[in-house]
């Protein structure tokens, strides 16, 4: 089964490569072969057998209960629980060529964030930029309509000295785009955007290698410009 229609698999791989033994309490002995958690250490910890757990990661059991992913995902240390059962409950699903209609933030709203008093703009499920108000392109001239927020943030440099945490805000950006898209990950804007990025950042590659999942709710960014004494801007998301 490959990786696209393995997606729980995939995900709990990369997942229990980043948690050290050391962090569930299981003494650190000798040299291992894996950089994190083995299998059988990630069944013992969540209360199932090494069998049924190698079974999840391959793809062979694709009806585990809600109680067991959720002590996986006690043991994982993930934050968002619901992610991972809609991974399990996704049925494997060939690429498809067909492209989501492109998206446009309503006129309500682009009316109501040119009346905030505070730099706010709109992200669409790709972190297309659906709206700004001119606070928010008094901060930062790429907050337009039609620019990418992935493509700005890893490619370019200007952008990126905007914030003076950019590795913290680059984290949070994937992990809320893996969030966004959820397991449409195969979907062709999806495949062609992770493509470009991972091929001209080397961090962004390295993040998306970790899937992480941001939360589902709005993401505050700070940022500190020559340009502008306001600290910090809104993100929101239109699905």
């Amino acid at each position: 089964m490959s990786e696209e229609q393995n997606l729980l698999g995939s995900y709990l791989r990369a997942r229990r490569d980043l948690i050290a033994p050391e962090q569930v309490g299981i003494p650190s002995s000798g040299t291992r072969r894996v950089p994190g958690l083995r299998r059988e250490e990630v069944a013992m910890l969540a209360g199932i057998s090494a069998e049924y757990y190698l079974r999840l990661e391959q793809g062979r059991d694709r009806h585990p209960s809600p109680q067991i992913l959720t002590a996986i995902a006690h043991v994982l240390d993930l934050d968002d629980v619901d992610y991972l059962l809609a991974l399990a409950t996704d049925r494997p699903r060939r690429r498809t060529s067909r492209r989501r209609p492109r998206e446009t933030a309503p006129a309500s709203t682009q009316r109501l964030i040119s009346h905030l008093g505070f730099p706010a703009f709109v992200e669409g499920r790709y972190l297309d930029v659906l709206a700004a108000n001119p606070l928010a392109a008094a901060i930062s001239p790429r907050l337009e309509v039609g620019r990418n927020r992935l493509r700005d943030v890893f490619l370019d440099p200007a952008e990126q000295a905007l914030f003076p945490d950019w590795e913290a805000t680059a984290r949070a950006l994937v992990a809320g785009f893996r969030q966004s898209v959820g397991t449409g990950v195969e979907d062709p804007r999806s495949i062609e955007l992770v493509g470009e990025l991972s091929l001209a950042s080397t961090q962004f590659s390295d993040l998306w290698a970790r899937h992480d999942v941001g939360p589902a709710r709005a993401r505050r960014w700070s940022s500190s410009t020559r340009r502008s004494d306001r600290c910090g801007w809104t993100a929101r998301s239109s699905r």
